[in-house]
C-alpha cells in the first residue's frame, strides 16, 4: 500500500494572515455557509470585502437571498461519467441557500460572473418553465426513459421551493408520465410532496436520500446553516419509509477531522428510522472550493485546520483534489481506505443495501407532443 505524505501546501493564500485577509466582514456572512464573497475565476477584478473606517458605527447590511428568473432551453442533463448511477439529472435552481460550505456545485456560480463564496448561496437563479419543458422533452420521438436524478448539484427543497413550486412541477409532470425518478435533499420540505412520492411509490417509481453529514446540531449549524436540522432529517426519513416511500441516507461528504468519526452514529439512527439504503462521499475540492474550505476551517476550527488539510490531501495523493473517475467520490491512500472500511463494516452490521429498489420504466407514458410542436398529430378539423 502505498502512502502520500502529505503536507500543506506552500501556497501563500493558505497562510492565516492570508486567509484572514479575505474573509467577508462578520455581520455580512452571519446566518451563511461561506467565510468569504472572493471573485469567480473568470473575473478579471477581485472584490474583497473591507472595513474603511467609514462605517465604524454602522453595522453592514447583512445578505439578503435574491432570486433571478432564467429561461432555459432543455431541462434534462445528461451526463456519462462511470462512477455516477444515473446518465440525467433535473436541476430547479442555480445556487443554494442552504449554504454548505462545502458544496461541489459552488465553482459553477463563477460561469455566471458571481463569486462561488456568498454569492452562490444569496443570489440563486429559478428557471422557468421547467415543467413545460420537460413534458417537451419526455414527449420527443426517440426518448426513452431512464431514472432521472433530482438534486444532484443543488439542493431541489431548498428554502425558495416554497414560494417557487419547481421541484413540485416537475414531480407532477413525472407522476402523469409514470417516470421514475430519485431525489437527494437535506431538507425535509420534501415531505409536502408526500402526495405525489407516494403514488410514484406505489408503481416503483421513486427512492429518495436524505444526506445527513452530522448529528451534532451545533456543527450542522457551522456547516450548513440554513438547512433543516438533522434531526428533522432522520424524521423526513421515518416519514417517507412509513408512507411507503423508500427513503435511504447518504452520509456526505465526510470531512477529516470534522464529522469523520460520526459515520457509524448517522447510519444507526437512519437505520432505526427506516432507512435501508446508504452510501457515502469523502469531501470534494475542485477549483475554488480548496480555498473555502481552509477559510471555512480558519473561521470555525482554526485548531483543526492544519490536521484537517493533511488528511484531506493523503486521500487525494498529496494534492487538494483528483477529478478521476473511479477516485473523486471516495478518494485514495490508507485513510481514504479506512473510512470506506468502517463504512462497509457498518453497513453489513446494520444490514444496509443487502437489496436495492431499482426503478421500473416499463410503465412511462409518453406524453403527446403540443400541437405546435415538430411532429405533432395534426388536427382534421
Amino acid at each position: 500500500m502505498t502512502m502520500h505524505r502529505a503536507a500543506l501546501s506552500p501556497d501563500p493564500r493558505h497562510e492565516p494572515a492570508a486567509i484572514a485577509d479575505r474573509l467577508a466582514l462578520p455581520e455580512r456572512r452571519r446566518g451563511r455557509g461561506a467565510a468569504t464573497n472572493v471573485s469567480g475565476r473568470f473575473e478579471i477584478q477581485t472584490r474583497v470585502d473591507f472595513d474603511d473606517g467609514w462605517t465604524h458605527d454602522e453595522a453592514p447590511e447583512p445578505l439578503v437571498t435574491e432570486v433571478i428568473w432564467e429561461k432555459p432551453r432543455s431541462v434534462i442533463t445528461r451526463n456519462d461519467s462511470p462512477d455516477i448511477a444515473f446518465d440525467r439529472s433535473i436541476n430547479p435552481y442555480r445556487g443554494c441557500e442552504h449554504g454548505c460550505f462545502y458544496c461541489f456545485a459552488r465553482p459553477t456560480h463563477a460561469y455566471m460572473g458571481l463569486s462561488p463564496g456568498l454569492d452562490f448561496e444569496s443570489k440563486l437563479f429559478a428557471k422557468q418553465g421547467v415543467a413545460a419543458l420537460l413534458e417537451r422533452e419526455l414527449a420527443a420521438p426517440k426518448y426513452a426513459p431512464a431514472p432521472i436524478a433530482l438534486g444532484t448539484n443543488t439542493d431541489p427543497y431548498q428554502p425558495i421551493e416554497r414560494q417557487y413550486r419547481i421541484t413540485r412541477s416537475i414531480l407532477e409532470t413525472l407522476r402523469r408520465a409514470r417516470h421514475p425518478a430519485s431525489i437527494v435533499t437535506k431538507s425535509n420540505l420534501v415531505l409536502r410532496d408526500l402526495d405525489i412520492l407516494s403514488d410514484m411509490a406505489r408503481d416503483g417509481l421513486i427512492k429518495v436520500f436524505l444526506s445527513v453529514t452530522t448529528l451534532d446540531r451545533a456543527l450542522a449549524r457551522k456547516m450548513e446553516p440554513r438547512a433543516p436540522t438533522p434531526e428533522k432529517r432522520i424524521e423526513a426519513i421515518a416519514r417517507l419509509n412509513d408512507a411507503g416511500v423508500p427513503a435511504g441516507v447518504l452520509v456526505a461528504p465526510v470531512i477529516p477531522a470534522v464529522n469523520d468519526s460520526e459515520i457509524e452514529t448517522i447510519l444507526t439512527r437512519a437505520w432505526a428510522a427506516g432507512a435501508r439504503e446508504g452510501g457515502y462521499i469523502v469531501l470534494r475540492l475542485p477549483l475554488e472550493l480548496r480555498d473555502m474550505y481552509r477559510e471555512w476551517l480558519q473561521v470555525h476550527f482554526p485548531d483543526r485546520l492544519k490536521r484537517s488539510v493533511s488528511l484531506m490531501q493523503s486521500m487525494r495523493a498529496g494534492k487538494d483534489y483528483e477529478a478521476e473517475w473511479g477516485r473523486r467520490m471516495a478518494g485514495s491512500g490508507p485513510y481514504a481506505w479506512m473510512i470506506g472500511r468502517r463504512f462497509e463494516l457498518a453497513e453489513r452490521r446494520l444490514g444496509y443495501n443487502e437489496t436495492k429498489r431499482s426503478l421500473r420504466t416499463d410503465l412511462f407514458i409518453k406524453p403527446a407532443p403540443a400541437e405546435n410542436e415538430t411532429g405533432a398529430q395534426l388536427s382534421l378539423f
